[in-house]
């Protein structure tokens, strides 16, 4: 009798299943399907008698969402096509943010473009009749440095000191006090602020003056540079204040010399974005500042222009050379809130804590 071994009575190794074929998309397909809808979207609307380019671009993303969805489900399944949808409602909404900002931007640009010139930049609107082509805006720009400069040099110390308070020092009732009143100055708008400061004026019995358009700005900056402090102060890791306090450092010290330093890129990001939030604030500059066509490099004596209040006055007088005027002190109003932006993003990255590889 012979017995068997025991590879005779092994099983087998089961054979390794074999991947299942799926099938995807093609890279193409999202763009071929934001072309179709396009053209679907277009004809749509002119179809049905629609002459609003808003309405047509509406239909278009609502069919590249479907349609998207349609596809994918046919083609890769329901798992996939969420996904799918997921990422074809982002870019809709993306290019929805876009659409109007770049919108923005070529219409100031084309327009501004007609009376933007150097001398634009170097002359004022003294001698130069409104309704009549010249002048510049020379004098709004100086007013505008000058009164935000001088609501910088306020604004930016009590901030930082109050963000200070909240982080190393704020607790109890005081502590959500402060924090309560800097979330409403936060909502506050410029006309409240401007009306505020000429309740001031009137007590005191001033005159209109480019500083007193300033303190109103600051009331505007000074909720915002309290907010993105005291964020930027509670990214320090506690370790690094631990350590000075354990060498016997004062406290006072160690935010001075350890705290402050850490997070002193994003200290000053926050501050140009203030800087750049305020700079087209027009209202508090019709109540306090009144303008001025002349040039006024005196902030604290009569009346001077700024670049949001000379847009607003050369939009008033009608004519097109006051319009093209309005158009290219827009121009530079952005490009100045364009240089804050990138002078911000600059120092982040410049100092931001550089790791080795």
């Amino acid at each position: 009798m012979s017995h068997a071994t025991v590879q005779d009575v092994a099983p087998a190794p089961a054979a390794p299943h074999e991947p299942l074929a799926s099938k995807h998309l093609p890279r193409w397909a999202p763009a071929g399907i934001a072309v179709l809808a396009v053209v679907l979207g277009v004809g749509i609307g002119a179809g049905a008698g629609w002459h609003s380019k808003v309405q047509w671009g509406l239909i278009s993303a609502l069919l590249f969402v479907v349609i998207t969805y349609v596809t994918s489900t046919a083609v890769e399944g329901k798992r996939q096509a969420k996904d799918r949808i997921a990422t074809s409602v982002v870019w809709v909404c993306f290019v929805l943010a876009v659409i109007p900002l770049a919108s923005l931007i070529w219409e100031t640009v084309s327009r501004g473009s007609k009376a933007f010139s150097i001398d634009f930049l170097t002359h004022s609107m003294a001698g130069v009749a409104s309704f009549q082509p010249g002048g510049g805006v020379y004098h709004a720009l100086i007013g505008t440095l000058e009164q935000v400069g001088i609501a910088t040099l306020i604004s930016v110390p009590i901030g930082l000191l109050t963000a200070v308070y909240l982080v190393e020092y704020g607790k109890g009732a005081l502590a959500k006090a402060v924090t309560f009143f800097v979330d409403v100055m936060t909502g506050i708008p410029s006309i409240v602020a401007g009306l505020f400061i000429l309740t001031l004026v009137l007590m005191l019995g001033l005159g209109p003056a480019g500083y007193l358009g300033s303190l109103a700005l600051t009331i505007l900056m000074i909720p915002v540079v309290v907010r993105s402090t005291e964020e930027m102060l509670k990214l320090v890791p506690n370790e690094l204040r631990e350590a000075s306090l354990a060498l016997g450092i004062p406290k006072w010290r160690t935010i001075l010399k350890v705290v402050i330093p850490t997070a002193i890129g994003g200290i000053t990001t926050g501050v140009m974005l203030a800087i750049a939030r305020v700079a087209g604030e027009t209202a508090p500059i019709m109540l306090l500042v009144f303008g001025s066509p002349m040039i006024n490099s005196n902030p604290f004596k009569d009346p001077q222009s700024s670049l949001p209040f000379y847009i607003w006055d050369q939009y008033r007088v009608g004519s097109e050379a006051s319009y093209d005027r309005a158009w290219a002190a827009a121009l530079v109003l952005i490009a100045f809130v364009m240089i804050l932006n990138l002078v911000a993003r600059g120092i982040a990255r410049w100092k931001a804590p550089k790791t080795g590889r």
